[in-house]
């Protein structure tokens, strides 16, 4: 697909069970060998049931999406988290539909839109283990630390923190 058939666009909550889709097929590849089929199943569950989305919408989240022919394909959301400091929460593409440029054009959207906000900082947190990190250091990311966060029922998160100076 050429990356001039992607568009991307705010996300509204009729996009709910599009970025529902797009987790649950995308997280399973990009989990798998990371997580317990266990975790990876509460996380989604915790993350990304319609009323969990619908909240983090309420709560500040913005939600983006990349289109291909009236197809969502992948979705990011980002909020400020200090003054001068935003951090992106998600970013996820269809796996048939990564290697398309469409991460990139998210993560481009997300910052063009904060700094048209006043960031200075674009934050990430990434699963240590994850093959994304490779991903974030081509855009000019780097680890500034690592995170262990305890989502409940005995499982955490085992992360890097991102940093991308705008």
């Amino acid at each position: 697909m050429p990356i001039s058939s992607i568009a991307i666009r705010e996300a509204i909550s009729e996009d709910i069970p599009f970025i529902q889709q797009i987790a649950f097929s995308t997280w399973p590849v990009a989990y798998s060998a990371i997580l317990q089929k266990e975790q990876l199943d509460y996380m989604l569950d915790l993350f990304y049931q319609k009323d969990a989305l619908l909240q983090q919408m309420r709560d500040g989240h913005h939600f983006i999406v990349a289109t291909d022919d009236e197809n969502v394909i992948g979705f990011a959301s980002f909020n400020l988290i200090k003054p001068l400091t935003f951090k992106l929460q998600k970013l996820y593409v269809l796996p048939s539909e990564q290697k398309s440029g469409a991460g990139k054009l998210l993560l481009d959207a997300v910052i063009e839109r904060i700094k048209l906000k006043g960031a200075q900082k674009l934050q990430l947190n990434v699963n240590r283990h994850n093959k994304a990190i490779s991903f974030y250091e081509k855009m000019g990311f780097t680890i500034i630390q690592e995170d262990d966060i305890n989502i409940g029922h005995d499982y955490y998160m085992n992360d890097y923190v991102m940093e991308k100076q705008l």
